[in-house]
């Protein structure tokens, strides 16, 4: 269990991120088109996954559209945001936002991404929804790096995140 906090209050999430150095447990996510993939669906490329509580607030809003425009400068990479939202409310976002480069995915079918990850929030006005952490995989789905923000509030280390893809 990590302890992170939302406006200075601590909260939890049920784990913990996965070890650099581990195979990243696989996923089933639902794609705008109401798809599903999966981490095989994009095997043979770095991964950054950008997890965020909910597109609908600021600071995710704000990481989606950072790496939005960060991922155009990279080959073979591919920046997944990851949050509760219904796709719909996803797509809506990257519409209104111009989003291209980033593909968002929701945990809404099986609700177990969050637990794979360690990030679902367990108590406070948040529970349920995915604590904000970046998880980069390398091209084999190895983890190479992750951030759980320690405040829901704060933007993630784009910097590190970026550099462990490069």
């Amino acid at each position: 269990m990590a302890t992170i906090t939302l406006k200075g209050n601590p909260i939890h999430t049920c784990g913990q991120l996965p070890k650099v150095g581990s195979k990243a447990p696989d996923f089933v996510l639902v794609k705008a088109d109401l798809s599903d993939v999966t981490l095989a669906s994009f095997k043979g490329k770095k991964k950054i996954l950008n997890i965020v509580p909910s597109l609908d607030t600021g600071v995710c809003a704000a990481s989606a559209k950072r790496f939005n425009d960060e991922v155009k400068k990279l080959k073979d990479v591919v920046v997944l945001t990851i949050s509760m939202d219904l796709p719909f409310a996803q797509d809506r976002f990257c519409k209104q936002e111009h989003i291209e480069n980033v593909i968002t995915l929701s945990d809404m079918r099986k609700k177990d991404f969050g637990k794979r990850y360690g990030v679902e929030i367990v108590d406070g006005p948040l529970a349920g929804l995915l604590s904000r952490a970046i998880v980069v995989l390398d091209e084999n789905d190895t983890v190479v790096y992750t951030q759980q923000v320690p405040e829901i509030a704060q933007e993630p280390d784009y910097e590190k995140a970026l550099a462990a893809v490069r």
